[in-house]
């Protein structure tokens, strides 16, 4: 019998997971990750609600993968391409063909204090222990506290103002004031958005950009734009704005504020654009070695709209054109190219509305909310996944979960 073709994936995010299940059972496919389960992070802000349950967004990889993929739960510390294997903690495994969705880390830009003070927003445990921090300083407010000090102890700083940031700020504004109406305390909380371009989530249309900017007013997210942060202390973060520096005390601040680089995919002596970044081609094949390829934020391919760099819906679509290459490299097949298109954007902006742009229309409010968890559930992983989930939404709702003190249920 012929041997099956070696097809070894590293990471097991959106570009991996949809890689390993396109590429069916007739190839020897092992997809490696340093994390037991595959995160649907479009709806993480969700989690942090309660509008969604962990087995939701978080099945485990190998719920999902089933018995066609064998899945390693391990962290990569090498790859030596010269002799094509992956270095694991203790063992390595050889491969015919490579592909690289390991994705990107949190970009602290140098910023002091920011990697040891600030929370990142990229996993489940990071959704745990923000919410956690919010039930934290709601707790330590007695009831009587005048409004002005209220505001100063439930003062959170979101550093980033793209989707990511727009999102997590409505999500925390609307919670946050549900839980001080509900516990009868006087004042508001405070919550901002620091980003260092001149508007909130650049890379969206006009018309959709709007819409944000008015429920950011609505729900009071302050909107600190053309500012950096220049440290980050125990209890408060230093901002600079116009040349002019100002210190904001916090209750906690989140830093959605860029990517950087893999570090594994820095160490590899692979071609590399100016940034860092695996250069492929059309085929989504690495430029200097055609038995690897590599997606998402690993990768840079020429051509991709700005709107779309960065995103899951572009590693959504590049797992399919990368498995339908591999398949074809693995037979002596020509490898075909492809133009990869925006599929619409959906952006949650608080527990109770959304905004969607399709086709170039942008409406808002609890319909488009609606509209982005059928969107998302069409868009889960495996039919049966997505059978279990869209029962939950239908039949058990997606209501919000409040911020109840410490040791309450709700």
């Amino acid at each position: 019998m012929q041997k099956k073709a070696r097809i070894v994936i590293v990471g097991g995010g959106f570009g991996g997971i949809f890689t390993a299940l396109n590429l069916g059972s007739d190839l020897d496919v092992t997809l490696v990750s340093d994390d037991q389960k595959f995160l649907f992070k479009p709806l993480l802000y969700e989690y942090l609600s309660g509008e969604v349950e962990e087995w939701h967004i978080a099945p485990t990889c190998r719920e999902l993968l089933g018995e066609q993929t064998t899945f390693v739960c391990d962290s990569v510390v090498g790859i030596d391409l010269a002799n094509q294997n992956v270095q694991l903690s203790n063992r390595s495994l050889p491969y015919d063909v490579l592909v690289l969705a390991v994705g990107g880390t949190t970009n602290y830009a140098g910023v002091p204090g920011a990697a040891e003070l600030t929370l990142p927003f990229r996993r489940i445990e990071d959704a745990d222990r923000l919410r956690h921090q919010m039930v934290e300083a709601l707790d330590r407010i007695p009831p009587d506290l005048a409004p002005a000090d209220t505001q100063r102890a439930l003062t959170f700083a979101i550093v980033g103002g793209g989707a990511s940031g727009v999102e997590l700020s409505t999500k925390m504004a609307d919670l946050l004031n549900d839980a001080v109406a509900r516990r009868n305390l006087r004042g508001d909380p405070r919550v901002l958005i620091i980003e260092m371009s001149d508007r909130v989530v650049p890379g969206m249309g006009t018309e959709i950009r709007e819409y944000v900017e008015r429920v950011l007013k609505k729900l009071r997210v302050e909107v600190h734009t053309e500012t950096r942060v220049v440290e980050v202390k125990e209890r408060s973060v230093r901002i600079e704005h116009l040349g002019n520096q100002s210190e904001i005390q916090t209750a906690g601040i989140v830093w959605v504020g860029g990517v950087r680089i893999n570090p594994l995919v820095a160490q590899l002596d692979i071609q590399k654009t100016p940034r860092g970044l695996i250069q492929i081609g059309p085929t989504l094949q690495s430029v200097s070695h055609e038995n690897v390829f590599a997606i998402g934020d690993t990768a840079q391919l020429d051509g991709v709209s700005p709107v779309l760099a960065g995103t899951a819906q572009l590693a959504f679509q590049e797992a399919t054109h990368a498995a339908h290459n591999i398949r074809a490299l693995v037979k002596g097949e020509r490898l075909l190219t492809k133009k990869f298109e925006e599929l619409g954007e959906a952006v949650s902006l608080g527990t109770e509305r959304a905004a969607v742009l399709v086709e170039g229309k942008a409406f808002g409010g609890p319909l488009a909310r609606q509209a982005r968890f059928a969107l998302y559930t069409s868009r889960m992983p495996t039919w049966h996944h997505r059978l279990r989930v869209g029962a939950s939404w239908f039949f058990e709702g997606t209501t919000p979960r409040p911020l109840l003190p410490l040791g309450f249920s709700r």
